[in-house]
């Protein structure tokens, strides 16, 4: 083929093998191609701009229909997850378009899959079937009696299998509510760093397997008029991602208050995240803010870097005292560490990779839109200041992981 011949995408997915159907978010049919429409006895414009649901409702004549609420479930799984979703064997009868109110048994073997936006968001909905009737229908001769054996304990099977999964995100969704109220617990509602204002917000990841090991803390330091301020995040999800999270966060906590700087705070607790499984390749970021002598000592582990916004609107970011994550040293030299000054009415935000990143989306934009939001809401006080970068970077629907964010104003 030569290099500048064009690809009828149109055409390609019209011969696809197999049923394929595009569906919109609201689970419109977008586009459907010839075996779909050969297979399902429809004709396209019978389907496109039509709900799934309007075209293939289940068989009013079967009480026990569960077609229509598997099929549901799985789109909506894809669409909040963003991830395919493979379904167990599906009985979903079809009425037959020349006999109106004329129900034909049907099996099929679906999967549904997203198309993702530039966004990370799902524009559409490949949605995959095979039909299987004639396997699970397959009866001849003298072996009528074990085909009838043999769909039904088909049948029966993929049925378990769909309970199963029920079962599993049900025991999901309780673990992550579970780590949700333990996180809640040890992550300080109301930052107690003496007279200083300062704001903190934790949004929680969408989907119900998503809870992660985010945390931040806040600390009045031993001498003088001085307060800690740190954020980290442990890498995987659910509860042990949230109790690894709590060790390290007391375990900082009590390095700040007695160490001579961030540096050496993040040293001990880099030998304590040695010891604690589940902590690897967990990061850090801790700062030491002096009100008196007006500068911020800060090291990061790993971490993305803190953001001082000056009292001019000039957005600063500290990245020039980082190391590797917690557990990753591969010798006992000291971590680094960087001193810089502010004046009266500066900001400090610190947060996690979660308000930043975006799937296929290079990490410096993420920084970007954070200066940007940072620098045109400097003037608000923490508590407006965090929710505006709340609004103007996560994405209205919920972002897929975790976000701390602190705001303390110097």
């Amino acid at each position: 083929m030569a290099d500048d011949a064009e690809i009828d995408y149109a055409a390609v997915f019209q011969a696809l093998p197999g049923m394929v159907a595009l569906l919109t978010p609201d689970l419109v049919y977008a586009d459907v191609n010839e075996e779909f429409l050969r297979m399902s006895g429809r004709k396209r414009e019978d389907m496109l701009g039509r709900h799934l649901f309007d075209v293939f409702p289940d068989n009013p004549n079967d009480g026990g229909a569960s077609g229509m609420r598997n099929l549901k479930a799985s789109l909506l799984r894809v669409l909040t997850t963003g991830e395919r979703d493979t379904m167990a064997l599906q009985r979903y009868d079809v009425e037959l378009p020349d006999r109106p109110g004329h129900w034909e048994e049907r099996y099929w073997s679906p999967v549904n899959e997203p198309v993702l936006g530039p966004d990370g968001k799902v524009v559409l909905l490949v949605h995959r079937v095979e039909e299987v009737t004639e396997l699970i229908r397959a009866r001849g001769g003298t072996d009528s009696d074990r085909a009838r054996v043999l769909e039904a304990e088909l049948y029966r099977r993929a049925r378990e299998l769909q309970e199963l999964n029920d079962r599993l995100r049900k025991a999901h969704a309780r673990e992550r509510e579970v780590a949700s109220a333990l996180q809640e617990a040890m992550l300080p509602a109301r930052p107690q760093v003496a007279d200083h204002r300062a704001a903190v917000r934790y949004r929680p990841a969408v989907g119900a397997l998503n809870v992660c090991g985010d945390w931040y803390d806040l600390v009045d330091l031993v001498g003088g008029n001085r307060v800690g301020v740190s954020v980290g995040d442990v890498v995987g999800h659910g509860l042990e991602a949230a109790c690894v999270m709590g060790q390290l966060r007391s375990a900082l906590t009590a390095a700040s208050r007695v160490a001579a700087g961030p540096a050496e705070a993040l040293d001990v607790l880099g030998r304590y995240a040695h010891v604690v499984d589940g902590a690897e390749s967990a990061t850090a970021v801790t700062t030491f803010i002096d009100f008196d002598t007006r500068t911020v000592r800060y090291s990061s582990a790993g971490h993305p870097p803190p953001v001082l916004v000056h009292a001019s609107g000039r957005v600063e970011f500290l990245d020039r005292a980082t190391d590797p994550p917690l557990d990753a040293h591969p010798d006992p030299r000291p971590r680094r560490e960087a001193r810089i000054e502010f004046d009266d009415g500066a900001t400090l935000a610190l947060y996690t990779d979660g308000l930043i990143e975006r799937r296929r989306e290079d990490i410096d934009v993420g920084l970007a839109r954070l200066a940007d939001s940072l620098g045109r809401h400097r003037k608000s006080d923490p508590e407006t200041l965090a929710d505006s970068v709340l609004r103007d970077l996560l994405p209205p629907e919920g972002a897929r992981d975790d976000a701390a964010l602190v705001v303390v104003r110097l």
